[in-house]
């Protein structure tokens, strides 16, 4: 269940677009609704198949809370990418007083490669994007999905009051927030170092969802909580422009031949051939070239890329601090 409606082409960005101001990170940008999707983005396996609408509980209702991680596409590979702690996130509820279990998470509509790197399509010159990501919601927690090689465990406590709440907030968070950004991207692996860039993906997802619990009176149990990033290392990024300033009639055709290349390398469905040849020209042009053409908030930006240019980190980051004067169950 999709909860935002698929409104017609072409989201409207809150204010004027203007070239963004040097604030890092860049601030993410929510938008006034959600564009409807192109028929050429097509998804190997459907979004959110079994979805169902967020029900209203009632105000004396006693609902736990669940941590819910398991390794990236455990369904398929099992915990191959848990070795690489490439992990998905998603919170789960129990209601008490029905005895139901739910299930909430966000991800990709068109699956991570589509969301990270574009289609390069004969006749239309501007790369063509397949990203959005959205939120799901439906009944029953798979036990054995989580708990086999992630985590299920009970982080909190909250009243029906506090779930309907959270509910209304998920459907603006939803509406607002409709596209996914696979990159963290920072000046150094160093822990104060500045961050650039922020990514938008499943683990921030549930990340703001237990902030708002805790800013509703949710109390949060003192247990160690890691997700993964997957981070670019860069210098001051470089704004570019956007799909018209670049790629249209009076665009920059030296710069947009320069993405246009940079992206070809990252197409789907090779051969085992094309695949390293393609592998040896994405090395080349970011390690070796330190370069990276990054499209965030539908603009393009430089990265000058710098060593070690790519991790996959597993880092803790707390619960929140709830207030047990406001919590009310």
């Amino acid at each position: 269940f999709l909860l935002p409606l698929l409104a017609a082409w072409g989201p409207r960005v809150s204010g004027v677009l203007r070239a963004p101001r040097r604030r890092w990170p860049v601030p993410y940008r929510r938008f006034d609704y959600r564009p409807k999707t192109d028929p050429y983005c097509q998804a190997r396996y459907t979004f959110c198949p079994t979805g169902s609408a967020i029900p209203v509980m009632k105000a004396e209702d006693v609902i736990e809370v669940y941590r819910l991680q398991a390794p990236v596409w455990e369904f398929k590979y099992g915990d191959l990418l848990g070795h690489l702690k490439i992990m998905h996130d998603a919170v789960g509820f129990r209601s008490s007083l029905t005895g139901k279990n739910y299930t909430m998470e966000w991800y990709e509509l068109f699956q991570l490669g589509n969301c990270t790197f574009p289609h390069l399509r004969p006749g239309i010159a501007a790369p063509f994007w397949c990203n959005q990501g959205a939120a799901c919601f439906y009944e029953g927690i798979d036990d054995a999905h989580w708990k086999e090689n992630g985590t299920l465990v009970l982080v909190t406590t909250i009243s029906g009051t506090m779930f309907n709440k959270m509910a209304q907030w998920v459907k603006y968070d939803n509406e607002t927030g409709i596209y996914y950004e696979t990159w963290t991207v920072q000046a150094s692996p160093d822990k104060q170092s500045t961050v650039w860039f922020d990514s938008y993906e499943c683990s921030k997802f549930i990340l703001r969802t237990y902030q708002k619990l805790a800013d509703l009176g949710a109390v949060f149990k003192k247990i160690q909580t890691n997700y993964t990033s997957i981070i670019l290392f860069s210098g001051e990024p470089i704004y570019l422009g956007n799909e018209t300033s670049i790629f249209g009639p009076l665009g920059n055709k030296t710069l947009a031949a320069a993405i246009r290349d940079f992206y070809s390398p990252f197409k789907p469905h090779q051969t085992v051939r094309e695949f390293f040849v393609d592998l040896v020209r994405i090395i080349d042009r970011v390690i070796l070239n330190h370069q990276f053409y990054l499209f965030y908030n539908l603009e393009y930006w430089f990265l000058p890329m710098k060593f070690p240019y790519v991790k996959i980190i597993y880092e803790e980051v707390p619960l929140p601090v709830g207030s047990k004067e406001s919590f009310g169950v």
